[in-house]
């Protein structure tokens, strides 16, 4: 009796055994995972080339439970703007897509239109409160240094994106929306025809407009931060994906806020590394990943973010007749909610903070230099910084750029770039745009005075 009973005790494991490992096998699948990003627009790395060069999604994939087994397929699509990510989602080609503003809204309204599947918001990848990424740049050589002088002349934009919202709202409250031509551009594009001067003027989002200062090929004349409405990138995720594999949505976020960490815990090596993998100008990306820079890399959904993409909506129904959208449905907070608080975060706490420039900041620098095999030297004044700077170059160092700040908005940017103020004492005061130097110029009885005679 006793042997009996261990015989089928040693066949009922054996069963078990055999069964389990029959369905893990029928449970192990093949799992897709297609993620449209743009590696050249600076918001949206923590969301694309980040995770892709550095791996991190794997790292956060699910392998146990009903995961156990499966194999994973993921692919990674390049684009320079949003509109065809969203096309590629619709065809059932993509699950994931980083973009801006605006094409996210287009994203949203046009699954909810087309019945088959939804998309969902479910991140932020990177934000700027006032709208500095977006911009209008001119030749350098352009006799227009405002946006009132563009009248009569043509701007050109990416179509659908973020800078061309932002376009289409300046020359309506500027009054110049009959006056001005707008057609559409690619970055690359409108890029190369800025620097060979065959359009008036440029329209675009991050961090193009830097990348022609940058590159001495053209001169902004109107920063997105005077819109008055905020910049930000985001994931948006198929319904359908995201309702089959939540988990895999779990790991993505997770992917995407070790990404953000990586940029902050480093600016300096997360601008080289992008650079090299990108081909945008780390110097540039420095300008956007470093403390005060232009952009924030943090990934939660923030009540500002729902009032401007409403706003936004209004503005493409009213241009575009684009179709309506639930955003009550379509933004979906759970993820990146959860996400936050296995990190030990309140999500309610992170949706109370926002980053944004003020002038004179205190716990900023005034100014910054990058040299070659040296790394970011910090001044405690624009004056010792344009010392050191000649010094350096006396010396034969190879000088990277220079950083200092806007003193209207407190907006980082390039040294040679802003427009300075001296004072009689020699004390400079830099400023982003010219007609607010000469004002404070006038009112503080100092000269206008341009980085070429200050470097020399």
């Amino acid at each position: 009796m006793r042997a009996r009973k261990v015989l089928l005790t040693s066949f009922t494991s054996t069963a078990v055994f055999a069964l389990a490992a029959l369905t893990t096998s029928a449970n192990a699948e093949s799992i897709a995972i297609g993620i449209g990003h743009q590696s050249t627009v600076t918001n949206t790395v923590p969301g694309g080339i980040i995770l892709e060069k550095l791996k991190l999604l794997e790292k956060h994939l699910p392998k146990d439970g009903k995961y156990a087994g499966a194999t994973y397929e993921i692919v990674y699509q390049d684009y320079t703007s949003g509109p065809p990510i969203t096309n590629q989602m619709l065809a059932g080609k993509l699950q994931f897509g980083v973009m801006g503003d605006y094409p996210l809204i287009v994203n949203g309204a046009n699954f909810q239109k087309a019945g088959k599947d939804e998309s969902r918001f479910i991140a932020v990848t990177g934000y700027n409160l006032k709208g500095t990424g977006n911009g209008i740049v001119v030749p350098v050589a352009s006799d227009v240094f405002a946006l009132d002088q563009l009248a009569g002349k043509t701007i050109s934009t990416p179509i659908g994106s973020a800078a061309w919202g932002m376009t289409l709202k300046v020359l309506r409250d500027a009054g110049l929306f009959e006056k001005v031509s707008l057609v559409g551009q690619a970055p690359p594009i409108g890029v190369t025809n800025i620097a060979q001067g065959k359009v008036d003027a440029h329209a675009d989002f991050c961090p193009w407009s830097e990348v022609m200062e940058f590159r001495g090929t053209g001169r902004k004349i109107y920063d997105g931060s005077e819109a008055g409405i905020p910049t930000f990138h985001g994931t948006v995720v198929t319904k359908s994906f995201a309702d089959k594999y939540p988990e895999i949505v779990d790991a993505y976020v997770n992917a995407t806020m070790e990404a953000q960490a990586w940029i902050a815990a480093d600016p300096v090596l997360a601008a080289t590394k992008v650079s090299e993998w990108t081909g945008i100008e780390k110097e540039v990306l420095y300008l956007y990943f470093s403390k005060g820079g232009i952009s924030t890399f943090e990934a939660s959904i923030k009540p500002q973010w729902d009032d401007a993409l409403k706003y936004d909506h209004s503005l493409l129904a009213k241009e575009k007749e684009i179709p309506p959208l639930d955003f009550a449905r379509w933004v979906d907070h759970s993820f990146v909610k959860k996400a936050f608080e296995a990190k030990g975060q309140k999500y309610e706490e992170m949706l109370k903070t926002v980053v944004t420039s003020v002038p004179d900041a205190p716990s900023l620098p005034p100014a910054e230099m990058w040299i070659d095999g040296e790394g970011i030297k910090s001044f405690d004044s624009v004056k010792a910084m344009m010392a050191a700077y000649k010094d350096a170059k006396g010396a034969g160092k190879n000088v990277f750029a220079t950083y200092v700040y806007d003193k209207a908005t407190g907006l980082k940017l390039f040294g040679h770039v802003a427009f300075y103020i001296q004072a009689a004492d020699g004390a400079l005061t830099p400023f982003m745009k010219k007609g607010e130097a000469e004002t404070f110029a006038s009112k503080s009885k100092g000269s206008l005075v341009l980085w070429s005679a200050l470097s020399s």
